[in-house]
């Protein structure tokens, strides 16, 4: 018998499914199969993946998938990878690819430090997104934040250089461990003097929930790095 210990692996998010609606488990059965990448662990080929070649935005975490659908609809010269652990949130998206009739969107359903690891090419991103991600307030559950320096040691390689990282939140602890963690790190470059948030740019649509937020006065912080390419 091995010696070796097997540690359990730090999640940044918890398994809560939730309840699929028949109109998200009929798109899962009959659209996943076109817009859907499946786990393995070999590199993608992204220009077939898309049939063509175009700057790569990759999102983790995009939730019900209204804002990615948006961006991915006034964007076709774009094409959009999206990662999410969430059934109700993939059947969700792949509802509004259907009634869009939006072709440039691929889709993820696993692990997104996984697939960041074994599917996504070095040097092959244009921008990462990170949007409102599960703040884990409690600071005993803070190691479960997925903006941690193992995070940003990845994105250098995967993004180009010149490739830009994207983050918004509604929390301020959050977003000033997220400044942090940017400005320690040598491969990146805050876009914004003197290490300022950035104001929202206009390819990141204001969701539902960050409306009602700004209505009860609730401030966000949005967070744009440049990949240095060291």
């Amino acid at each position: 018998m091995s010696d070796v210990k097997h540690l359990r692996q730090i999640r940044s998010f918890s398994c809560r499914q939730g309840r699929l609606t028949r109109g998200q488990l009929r798109a899962l059965d009959e659209t996943w199969p076109v817009y859907g990448i499946e786990y393995n662990q070999q590199p993608l080929d992204l220009d077939q993946l898309f049939n063509r070649q175009a700057p790569r935005v990759l999102e983790v975490g995009f939730g019900n998938g209204v804002s990615l659908a948006e961006m991915a609809k006034n964007q076709p010269e774009n094409d959009f990878i999206g990662i999410e652990v969430h059934r109700p949130g993939i059947g969700n998206l792949l509802l509004q690819i259907e009634e869009q009739t939006i072709s440039n969107i691929r889709l993820c359903h696993h692990d997104a430090i996984e697939v960041l690891k074994q599917q996504v090419p070095d040097n092959s991103l244009d921008r990462f997104q990170l949007f409102f991600p599960d703040p884990w307030h409690k600071k005993r559950h803070h190691k479960r934040r997925i903006v941690q320096p193992s995070l940003l040691d990845l994105l250098a390689k995967k993004l180009k250089r010149g490739g830009v990282i994207h983050m918004a939140t509604d929390w301020e602890n959050y977003a000033q461990h997220m400044m942090t963690q940017l400005i320690a790190h040598p491969a990146f470059s805050n876009t914004q003097e003197s290490n300022q948030f950035a104001p929202r740019p206009d390819h990141r649509p204001l969701t539902h929930f960050e409306q009602r937020g700004h209505r009860l006065g609730h401030d966000v912080w949005d967070l744009i790095f440049c990949n240095l390419g060291m």
